[in-house]
């Protein structure tokens, strides 16, 4: 049985919102940091779970973001435990069932939670004045095809099921060219992440590859191999920057806590990394609920019937 059969015998759809389907599969998660236990006086440290992002490693992942939670433990005297999650919905699962107080997750993640009443919007980082990020199609620079519409018959790299940036938005934008993923496309392969989609696409294992620029970007910055050989085929409107979230389990003087120390990191104006390693301007706990509200409408199109449909064609 390949990857594509058993993930998707492993997973069962769950339509929240205006029609978003996400994958709801069980993992847990595995620590990148020894974490602390409590703070200073006995004070439960906060316990903080990040979605495997862009392919990294877990040490990796929490590399990316130990700069801020030493500045948020500066500014709030609060401590941290983190922890990276096996799966994206692992993350909604830690939140929801109160083993984890804050994460990290791509914005249609934190529409999942949403969905179930157990996440709030705490912070999301800032790039020149804007809470926005952007996913991409991606075709080496030889290659036959000018518009999305050309892709038809082709072979397509897409990133883990529930990811924004590296599916469910790519395929959206394929919708939107005429182009049905479940039907169109000559192949379908879903790697998991962003950089193996990358890989597969320098490598001429598929002609086009679905990945955030922000991905894209940390790999050209590194000089891997074949980057620099590959072009833009399609960027997708601007998306919700993805957030920080925070359970409504943990303690409304907590949260207030957190938010008041995301808030001097901000007026401070500190330079952080964020999402893929790459430098923000700051962290912001104003953060736009329309934004997200608006992605979910964008998103409608994927049904439950249709995610089902793309992974039977990839296992094909």
């Amino acid at each position: 049985m390949g990857r594509n059969e058993r993930a998707h015998k492993q997973a069962a759809v769950l339509v929240i919102g205006m029609g978003l389907a996400l994958i709801l599969s069980i993992a847990g998660f595995v620590r990148g940091s020894q974490g602390v236990a409590s703070g200073p006086g006995g004070e439960a440290a906060v316990r903080v779970v990040f979605i495997p992002a862009d392919g990294g490693t877990a040490t990796g992942t929490i590399a990316d973001f130990k700069p801020l939670f030493a500045a948020l433990t500066e500014t709030s005297g609060m401590h941290f435990e983190l922890a990276v999650t096996q799966s994206y919905s692992a993350a909604v699962e830690a939140l929801c069932n109160g083993s984890a107080d804050m994460a990290f997750v791509g914005p249609a993640t934190y529409l999942q939670a949403r969905q179930r009443r157990c996440a709030q919007l705490i912070a999301t980082g800032v790039r020149r004045g804007r809470q926005k990020y952007y996913s991409g199609i991606f075709v080496r620079k030889d290659a036959p095809f000018h518009a999305l519409a050309d892709l038809r018959g082709a072979s397509v790299a897409f990133g883990d099921i529930n990811s924004t940036s590296s599916f469910l938005m790519p395929v959206a934008m394929l919708l939107d060219a005429g182009v049905d993923p479940a039907s169109d496309l000559g192949q379908v392969r879903i790697t998991g992440s962003h950089s193996s989609s990358l890989t597969a696409v320098v490598a001429g294992k598929v002609d086009a590859a679905a990945l955030s620029f922000d991905s894209f970007d940390r790999a050209l910055q590194q000089g891997l191999p074949g980057v620099d050989d590959l072009r833009v085929l399609a960027r997708s409107d601007a998306m919700p920057y993805p957030p920080f979230v925070v359970s409504t389990r943990l303690s409304a003087t907590r949260r207030k806590r957190l938010r008041q120390a995301f808030a001097a990191i901000e007026h401070g104006q500190r330079a952080l990394p964020g999402y893929a390693g790459r430098p923000l301007d700051s962290y912001s706990p104003t953060v736009d609920q329309t934004a997200f509200d608006a992605l979910s409408a964008r998103l409608a199109p994927l049904t439950a019937e249709r995610v089902a449909a793309i992974l039977d064609h990839a296992n094909q």
